[in-house]
């Protein structure tokens, strides 16, 4: 691709599949991740297919009160999308090997989505760290997450 320029992250699938979720869209999910795909994520939060991902997705928001993914820059080259995310919100609930214990958190993410006909066909978010707090940023952070398995699919559960 030739040159450089600024990509409005909402014109991404990858913008607005977080956006989606962020806002507890997850019908949205049809029109941007396969019913086949496969996104790759840290603490078992692993999935197959969209209707996994949506389920994950109300779990976070249900567990993680303002949870919100702030796109700092997208990449696009070809068929793969890349995000540098910031992710913050107050863990109420365990969730991905959290203990809910009513911290404040903020995470730096990278999200890489290879994208098929439009939508997302495999995907992985990965973060580069995390920051909790107790309502202030001086509390001790919490606990590394959980092992990288897979989530467990509805008929193991």
């Amino acid at each position: 691709m030739g040159g450089c320029g600024v990509i409005d992250p909402m014109s991404t699938v990858v913008g607005r599949w977080l956006a989606a979720g962020d806002a507890g869209d997850v019908d949205a999910f049809d029109h941007l991740v396969h019913a086949d795909a496969v996104i790759h994520a840290l603490a078992g939060l692993s999935t197959t297919g969209a209707s996994e991902e949506k389920a994950v997705c109300l779990e976070a928001l249900a567990a993680i009160t303002d949870l919100h993914h702030a796109l700092q820059e997208v990449v696009v080259e070809g068929d793969v999308e890349m995000a540098r995310v910031v992710v913050t919100g107050t863990i109420t609930t365990d969730f991905g090997g959290v203990p809910g214990t009513g911290r404040v958190f903020r995470m730096d993410q990278a999200v890489v989505t290879h994208l098929r006909a439009g939508k997302v066909a495999e995907g992985a978010r990965s973060q580069t760290s995390r920051r909790c707090a107790r309502r202030s940023p001086s509390s001790p952070c919490c606990r590394a997450p959980a092992s990288d398995e897979s989530r467990p699919t509805s008929s193991q559960r």
